[in-house]
């Protein structure tokens, strides 16, 4: 064996001196830089030409950055938009060379003689043979450092939500697109990621299985003196708690204030609040297709506050806005104690209504009582500060489109949407809270029939009126509920309306078609006056006026109340109808009820 590596030597030195000297100009790259320099010293973009040489820092494993070897190839101008400039470079190195560009590389620093260059941020092409990538510069980073804090900046560069550029070639290939920032989803299923993928259009972030993982905690830490360095991981959390999403990316420049990662955006929404953490490399996976890292996150240190077009900006020791979500998931019937997660939902408009489905979504699939054919009765509470609780309660059953989770969760993003999203919302929401009890078995019923016990009546007689109700998969079922009619029924034709919940709201709350939105008083209001679904209602379709009005129904108007209200409708401000639903009498199925039938009755 020593004969043989004897000859090695000398035939490497001969034939393959090129590529051996290469070799040591890396180690001793490598050897020589254990730490990044300080982020001090800027190097000019009007000095960069072809041929410079420098080095990357990046973590391949651990938290401790490492070197590459970088070759200056060119500067690009007007690459990446006007004035916005792109240095090409070709990284050198074993680990590069093997693993390619990384997806969470991004942000990487790169030194030019000692002097912050920028930071690596682009990857060219796919299926690349050799590790080229695009360095944003550092001049168009400070930008953001400096001139985010300018109204004029702020009202110029809002966040668009969508990160995704790149300089397509002739067939329509990008050639050169950002670094992937991948979302890792920790604690979520492939459903989940699905379910995110199909809610997140316009979004620009690409969720991926949770191959990591975060410690759970929410508290502050300090930084101390040297744990975050260029070249250092660091995360942008979306979601934490027992269940967490956050993007991974590299430091580019550190101060004792605030840092600059990635050299492009994650999602470009501008200001932003997201934690912002430390992370740990657990290992890093290289693919011809997409290299990644796997990523732990650690430490809290500070906070996420711009998210802009070269760069992220994060600010140490600033605690980040964000809205508790309470879950407790228990199995109808069951003794033992309902399980309770506990999360923290980033505030921001583009994505807290959708982590707030997904995290539901999850949470019911992830317990032993999920089944295919599951139905959960499922209580909601948002707190909005400054006004009345929020309240709602729905029974939600499987169909034949989609499983129980999915409705519920869609239910729920729908209403807390209604709220969150309102453009006359000016107060946080302070906190969510979701109850759910998983009953077993799909518990839906169809209404196909209805009648009363008689067809003429009185003012003010109390009838018999009989449904008939089919459950899912089972016998017929002949519901009687009484009903008491109004003393001030006139003569003549009336009819009664048996129906489910949905029917009867949208009878009570029509929708408003070109009208004005509603406040957030009007809202809420409409919110709690929802009707559960799994009711059977018997509503009085009465020949009076009919106003819905900021999120109130009134009914059996008076017609002088109703001119009154004209104008109003004039304005759109309202819907007026020349009928009136009032609830009269219903009944708990313990089902999803659907359908409607009407009882037409003559009053003499």
């Amino acid at each position: 064996m020593r004969k043989r590596f004897l000859l090695f030597v000398p035939v490497c030195a001969v034939f393959l001196a090129g590529n051996c000297a290469r070799a040591q100009s890396v180690l001793d790259v490598a050897s020589a830089a254990v730490a990044p320099p300080p982020s001090t010293n800027f190097f000019p973009l009007s000095e960069v030409h072809r041929g410079l040489r420098g080095t990357a820092y990046t973590v391949f494993e651990g938290t401790q950055p490492e070197a590459m070897d970088v070759e200056i190839l060119g500067l690009l101008h007007n690459a990446l938009g006007p004035r916005q400039d792109m240095i090409l470079a070709r990284l050198h190195g074993t680990k590069p060379e093997y693993s390619g560009v990384v997806a969470g590389m991004s942000g990487s620093p790169v030194y030019v003689d000692g002097k912050l260059l920028g930071a690596l941020a682009y990857r060219i092409g796919e299926f690349s043979k050799e590790p080229i990538a695009g360095i944003t510069p550092i001049e168009q980073m400070l930008q953001v450092r400096d001139e985010t804090r300018s109204p004029e900046l702020l009202a110029k560069n809002q966040g668009t939500g969508n990160k995704e550029q790149g300089t397509a070639s002739a067939n329509g290939a990008e050639v050169v697109k950002p670094i992937e920032t991948p979302l890792v989803f920790t604690g979520f299923s492939p459903e989940s990621l699905e379910f995110w993928k199909a809610h997140s259009a316009g979004l620009g972030l690409t969720p991926v299985a949770g191959i990591g993982g975060g410690n759970g905690s929410t508290a502050m830490t300090t930084a101390a003196p040297g744990s975050v360095l260029p070249g250092s991981a660091i995360s942008a959390v979306l979601i934490r708690g027992d269940l967490e999403i956050s993007a991974t990316c590299t430091v580019t420049y550190v101060d004792p204030k605030r840092l600059l990662a990635c050299g492009h955006p994650i999602t470009q929404f501008g200001p932003v609040s997201m934690p912002m953490a430390k992370a740990e490399v657990v290992a890093t996976v290289p693919s011809p297709l997409n290299a990644f890292k796997i990523i732990n996150t650690t430490d809290t240190i500070g906070s996420f506050t711009e998210d802009r077009q070269t760069a992220i900006l994060g600010e140490f020791g600033k605690p980040a806005r964000l809205i508790p979500l309470t879950m407790r998931l228990a199995q109808d019937g069951a003794t033992e104690k309902p399980r309770t997660l506990h999360l923290e939902v980033i505030d921001q408009e583009q994505v807290t209504p959708l982590a707030v489905m997904v995290s539901l979504f999850q949470g019911l699939a992830q317990t032993n009582g999920y089944a295919v054919e599951t139905t959960y009765r499922v209580r909601g509470r948002v707190k909005l500060a400054g006004y009345p609780e929020v309240k709602f309660e729905n029974l939600v059953a499987p169909s034949d489109i989609a499983p129980a989770n999915l409705v519920a969760a869609l239910a729920l993003g729908e209403r807390f949407n209604r709220l969150y999203a309102n453009a006359a919302r000016r107060t946080p929401i302070e906190s969510v809270e979701v109850d759910v009890d998983a009953i077993p078995g799909r518990h839906t019923a169809q209404i196909e029939n209805a009648q009363a016990g008689g067809t003429v009546v009185h003012a003010g007689d109390t009838i018999s009126v009989e449904a008939t109700v089919r459950p899912w998969r089972g016998e017929l079922k002949n519901i009687r509920i009484p009903v008491t009619l109004p003393a001030t029924l006139p003569n003549g034709p009336v009819r009664l309306l048996v129906s489910d919940g949905g029917t009867l709201d949208r009878l009570m709350q029509p929708p408003q078609i070109g009208g004005s939105n509603l406040d957030v008083s009007g809202t809420i209001a409409q919110l709690n006056s929802l009707h559960a679904n799994d009711r059977l209602y018997v509503t009085l379709l009465a020949p009076d006026a009919q106003a819905a009005i900021e999120g109130r129904t009134l009914t059996a108007l008076p017609l002088s109340m109703a001119n009154v209200l004209e104008p109003v409708r004039d304005n759109r401000g309202m819907t007026l109808n020349g009928e009136s639903a009032v609830p009269l009498a219903s009944v708990v199925l313990d089902a999803v009820l659907s359908g409607q039938q009407v009882v037409t009755l003559r009053v003499e």
